[in-house]
């Protein structure tokens, strides 16, 4: 068992916060410079969903510096995320991108009459789309889809998808034309 799944919210009066600036003291007691700049090693960037079971570097292998990694909810494949990958591949010299949905992801159980439910209560219309989704196989193919098809991504050739089994750490590679 991970000493991550021993842990507990933090008591009433302790902030989470002031945790994780404490931990990060910590980090930096014994933290060495690895001396290397912001392109990656393995020059691939992974899309990811932000669902805190997922740690992307252990499941995939990936050390410090390996990787771009880019997070959101679902790991769809937004205009944010085109705009962070065609910085990654124009800027930084990223070839590959891995794109990884997974099982029970929340954005299943969402709609886009969440965006109305939000704009009732803040009296805003939110500029961004939930990108709620009920098929993950084929959720996973519109995002490849969406990567292979942007013109502002010179390298669309490396492009791969897949669902993260939450309850056994597996990928399931799904097939861009199914």
């Amino acid at each position: 068992m991970s000493t991550h799944a021993s842990r507990t919210a933090p008591p009433v009066g302790d902030s989470v916060i002031d945790r994780l600036v404490e931990s990060n003291r910590a980090y930096a007691a014994g933290f060495v410079d690895p001396g290397r700049g912001a392109r990656p090693v393995l020059r691939v960037a992974v899309v990811a969903c932000m669902d805190a079971r997922i740690d992307l570097h252990a499941a995939l292998g990936l050390q410090l510096g390996d990787c771009h990694t880019v997070r959101n909810a679902g790991g769809v494949v937004t205009d944010d995320t085109i705009r962070s990958l065609t910085i990654s591949q124009r800027a930084l010299g990223t070839r590959s991108v891995v794109l990884i949905h997974h099982t029970g992801c929340g954005l299943q159980t969402l709609t886009e009459e969440f965006r109305h439910e939000l704009e009732m209560e803040v009296g805003q219309r939110p500029a961004w789309a939930v990108e709620a989704f009920r098929d993950v196989d084929q959720d996973v193919r519109q995002s490849m889809r969406r990567v292979r098809t942007s013109p502002f991504l010179p390298h669309t050739d490396d492009v791969r998808g897949f669902v993260f089994d939450v309850t056994s750490g597996l990928l399931r590679e799904i097939d861009a034309e199914a």
